[in-house]
């Protein structure tokens, strides 16, 4: 399974910038390289496009934070994910 996140206003590049990020349903490793339209009215509607990709290293996961390192072609270093409630979780880029 794909461990999925929206994040409405990019992934952050750099240190101290902060985003959203809104937990998905799961998706099956079949959608690794789907991009297209999904139609109104159906489960994520609106246009999917594949941002960035490339390789993780998962360093630590409890219920409330993971911490991951990434190695894509726009994103790289490390990233922590921290739960807010619900599904809304903070994503931030790690200092050094």
């Amino acid at each position: 399974m794909l461990k999925s996140w929206a994040v409405p206003k990019e992934p952050p590049s750099t240190p101290g910038v902060k985003r959203l990020a809104i937990q998905v349903e799961d998706h099956d490793l079949s959608y690794i390289d789907f991009e297209g339209v999904i139609p109104e009215g159906e489960y994520g509607a609106g246009t999917v496009e594949i941002w960035d990709k490339g390789t993780y290293i998962l360093e630590s996961r409890s219920e409330n934070e993971i911490k991951f390192t990434l190695k894509g072609k726009r994103l790289s270093g490390g990233y922590v994910l921290l739960r807010l409630r619900d599904k809304n979780w903070l994503l931030f880029k790690r200092r050094g």
